[in-house]
């Protein structure tokens, strides 16, 4: 058994993908699989503010795809939104202020869909979360949409009322994970905001920050995301992900 740390990569297969938007871009992306077996579920991953560093490859994301095809036998979709550039490459197109962004998360729905990978939920990070909520609900027709979200650090800057209104009118689950030193939007504040959408659950992480630094930050973040798409997978007692990986 060897101990899972920062830069453990566990087994699965990975493949670069290329996404086509609808106003005519290409998007770099990556999926990632269980490598022997059907995934459960799918995370589609939007990332930080790009403008600030955000990318497909920022850390929790990065960790997400190394960990989680092998641990939770969930499929991981992660993308570089317009204009942002990682490891992977660069996605064509200019930031859009969260705005155009909108054929981004639609492309990155609908290939998830096209591909057949079952349980779609969006997991956005800070930027990522304000267009899970603004556009995460324009994909639900015919069956090709997604089954919630799971929100990690929400300024909410750029999502409103509105947009938790539609959120409340989906019926959809919504995850916030709120670290409690956040810079932006702390769990007190959160629980106000999000009272509006009652399928919310607000998650206080005491001793986190926006940017989730750390290993046990990463291994909370990832085992409560975990805990809402197949929780089967949790080790008791802790009901937390494993910390440890047998080597075949």
């Amino acid at each position: 058994m060897s101990e899972i740390r920062p830069g453990t990569v566990l087994p699965a297969k990975r493949t670069p993908i290329t996404l086509h938007t609808s106003d005519g871009l290409r998007l770099v992306g990556e999926l990632a699989l269980p490598a022997d077996r059907d995934p459960v579920a799918t995370l589609i991953c939007l990332h930080p503010l790009p403008t600030h560093g955000g990318m497909m490859d920022s850390h929790l994301f990065k960790k997400a795809a190394f960990r989680l095809p092998a641990l939770a036998q969930l499929a991981v979709l992660r993308i570089n939104t317009r204009g942002t550039s990682s490891e992977q490459g660069t996605s064509e197109g200019e930031f859009g202020s969260g705005e155009a962004e909108r054929y981004d998360v639609a492309a990155a729905i609908s290939y998830a869909a096209d591909a057949g990978l079952p349980g779609r939920w969006l997991l956005g990070w800070s930027f990522g979360t304000e267009l899970a909520l603004k556009w995460g609900l324009d994909q639900e027709d015919g069956g090709r949409g997604i089954e919630g979200a799971i929100l990690l650090s929400p300024p909410l800057h750029r999502a409103d009322d509105a947009d938790l209104d539609r959120w409340a009118a989906s019926g959809k689950p919504l995850t916030v994970l709120v670290p409690a030193l956040d810079d932006y939007l702390r769990p007190d504040e959160a629980r106000q905001r999000f009272a509006r959408v009652p399928a919310a659950e607000v998650v206080a992480v005491d001793g986190a920050k926006h940017l989730w630094v750390g290993e046990p930050y990463v291994r909370i973040a990832l085992s409560e995301i975990v805990r809402r798409v197949n929780p089967a997978v949790l080790v008791p007692p802790t009901m937390s992900l494993p910390t440890h990986w047998e080597e075949s």
